[in-house]
């Protein structure tokens, strides 16, 4: 491991011998601090703490079949610890602190696998107070009050499920949850469109649709393509004239090629027929 690094304890008794040689004119300001606490004298080093993973499920206890008093089932919760693996790692690697693991994890990654498309929606992460999450409501669906819908609605839906309802497995809980999730994203959508409709009943102008934009893109795009085909028509004419020392129609020179090419005439190119307008 090498040698003990003991600057850090004599820094008082280094910052005195300077005071006293002349390296220094004053005494610093934290030399009195550090007598009365003094840097800890400890070398060892305790191993970081594990995050063990928590579930917590509710199964039915049914009575037993040969009793013959009449018992209802009843619920009993269950919680399952999961302990991180040991995993072999270097020395260097010992004291590094574990990773922290929610139950929440898996099913968030399990969510945005399945719709990456909902990372790439805004989405408003300040809090007034800090602790916003404990007026979140998810008892009833999907949808909690003073929320705003996203993937993480989804997955506290799921979370909830798991924990409240009996012997519910986490494929049932997410199928409940994203069927929620799916309802709701639809009456946004036609919320959305109605307003839309009823703003420009009233005079209101949204400027271009994105389609109308895709097309403004699109036809830019072609009208670019226009213009360097034109000039790699006009330089390949110009070397197959250049080469064979032929002139062509117009008056020939680049003017006469320029006026060949302006006016429309088919080409082939690479084997390929276009027309150049």
């Amino acid at each position: 491991m090498g040698r003990l690094n003991l600057a850090a304890l004599r820094v008082r008794r280094r910052a005195i011998a300077d005071f006293e040689t002349g390296r220094t004119r004053m005494k610093p300001i934290w030399l009195d601090v550090v007598a009365d606490i003094p840097p800890a004298q400890i070398f060892t080093r305790q191993q970081p703490i594990q995050h063990p993973l928590t579930k917590i499920r509710k199964k039915t206890i049914s009575p037993p079949s040969n009793s013959d008093s009449q018992l209802p089932a009843r619920t009993s919760t269950e919680v399952t610890t999961i302990k991180p693996t040991r995993s072999k790692k270097r020395a260097s690697q010992v004291f590094q602190p574990v990773p922290i693991r929610y139950e929440e994890d898996e099913l968030r990654k399990q969510f945005y696998s399945d719709h990456p498309w909902e990372l790439a929606r805004p989405r408003v992460v300040l809090e007034t107070s800090g602790d916003n999450y404990t007026h979140r409501d998810y008892s009833r669906n999907v949808r909690s009050p003073n929320a705003q819908l996203n993937g993480e609605s989804v997955v506290q839906r799921q979370l909830y499920l798991l924990h409240n309802v009996p012997d519910i497995k986490e494929s049932q809980a997410y199928d409940m949850a994203r069927k929620e999730f799916y309802a709701h994203r639809l009456r946004e959508e036609i919320e959305r469109r109605v307003a839309a409709e009823e703003a420009e009943a009233v005079g209101a102008d949204f400027g271009p649709s994105i389609n109308q934009r895709s097309i403004e893109l699109e036809n830019k795009t072609y009208d670019e393509w226009a213009r360097w085909s034109r000039q790699t028509v006009l330089e390949n004419m110009q070397k197959s004239a250049a080469f064979t020392g032929q002139m062509l129609e117009g008056g020939g020179g680049a003017g006469g090629l320029g006026d060949a090419v302006d006016q429309g005439s088919d080409g082939q190119v690479g084997g390929k027929r276009f027309a150049v307008q």
